[in-house]
């Protein structure tokens, strides 16, 4: 292979200077306008504008001559099979698997980033996978969709919407989990190709978000409304950490709003924190993901769960009509599905999950 190289003033921690090869890895980014002597990347909603020969906030763009470049393209950091309940979607084709990739870096500031060790992390350019290698190991490996994960999907955005026309066009499904800060212009482009369902994660209330994410959470309310809309298949994560989105006025605000302008049938994933990263805060109590369940309960949400506590209760899925158990999971496996025909057994109540594999488990079948 010919590689060219490009001298660039920004690193990761914007003092160092890199050398970009000209590889697989780099394509032209879609999203990008011309102003004066920079260019804008319209990605996501820093709205990036970058000087010739450096890169934005991400650091995976750079203006090469007046042109916005993507350095990740197929530059795939991790790759794994991993049941659909693990992104969280416990109301998307529940028991089936999708493979898994991530790549480098993210737009969001989290000093408690789970995924650091590649979230925080400039391109490196350890292995290229092209869309069409990608989806036949999604086939081959007997995985039923894709995922875009790990690290914030958002910035492999070209290389996305190549795997998400190659998989509809093969059946399978196409997921993102994401903090949601991309632009209107790239949620539109995601869904066209095939996006079907998104699990977001919101990290708290706006204060929390400006302060820990260098973020505006409007932008993540704003693109979850349109992916409803849209027909998108949606899911809210949030991780709870004690002394950052712990108070229960912010719990109260993130379910009203899922109620009032998403739907009270939108799932709400609360999940236990643990230390990582630059963040020393204690772990999650128990105590406070069940009173934060309770909120979102008493707030009219009909389907909160509790995430990273094993075996907890709250981690199945009832029937909000009548209480019936309808999906009895144990960590990430779906022990039984009792779902019939998209209604409970018990009541005949609708239930909201698309593509619900009648009756199915992967650790017990039914009698």
């Amino acid at each position: 292979m010919v590689l060219k190289t490009l001298r660039v003033s920004k690193s990761l921690s914007r003092n160092q200077d890199m050398t970009i090869r000209r590889s697989s890895f780099m394509r032209e980014a879609l999203l990008q306008e011309r102003v004066g002597d920079k260019v804008r990347c319209l990605c996501c909603e820093r709205r990036c504008l970058v000087k010739e020969g450096e890169r934005g906030w991400c650091q995976t763009r750079v203006n090469q001559g007046g042109t916005l470049y993507t350095l990740i393209y197929g530059d795939v950091s991790s790759l794994s099979a991993n049941p659909i309940e693990k992104k969280p979607f416990y109301h998307f084709y529940p028991g089936t698997v999708a493979l898994t990739a991530g790549s480098w870096s993210c737009n969001f500031a989290c000093p408690w980033c789970q995924n650091w060790d590649i979230s925080k992390r400039a391109p490196q350019g350890k292995e290229y996978i092209s869309p069409n290698d990608f989806v036949e190991k999604t086939l081959s490996w007997g995985c039923q969709g894709t995922s875009i994960s790990f690290n914030e999907p958002t910035l492999s955005l070209e290389w996305s919407l190549d795997v998400f026309r190659l998989a509809r066009e093969r059946g399978l499904y196409n997921t993102y989990v994401t903090n949601g800060y991309m632009t209107a212009q790239a949620l539109t482009l995601l869904i066209e190709a095939g996006l079907d369902a998104m699990n977001v994660d919101m990290k708290g209330d706006a204060a929390a978000v400006r302060r820990y994410c260098q973020a505006n959470v409007e932008h993540v309310w704003r693109n979850c409304r349109e992916a409803v809309q849209a027909g998108v298949h949606v899911e809210i994560t949030t991780l709870v950490i004690p002394g950052v989105n712990s108070q229960e006025e912010v719990w109260r605000e993130i379910a009203t709003r899922i109620r009032d302008e998403l739907g009270p049938q939108i799932p709400w994933h609360l999940t236990a924190y643990y230390p990582a990263y630059k963040f020393g805060a204690p772990p999650t109590p128990v105590a406070m993901l069940e009173r934060a369940w309770q909120v979102g309960k008493e707030v009219g949400l009909e389907y909160v769960y509790l995430g990273n506590v094993l075996g907890h209760p709250y981690g199945n899925t009832y029937c909000p009509g009548c209480g019936e158990m309808l999906i009895e999971r144990w960590g990430l496996n779906v022990v039984r599905n009792w779902i019939q025909e998209g209604r409970c057994p018990a009541c005949g109540r609708e239930i909201p999950v698309v593509g619900n594999p009648a009756r199915s488990s992967r650790l017990a079948a039914d009698p």
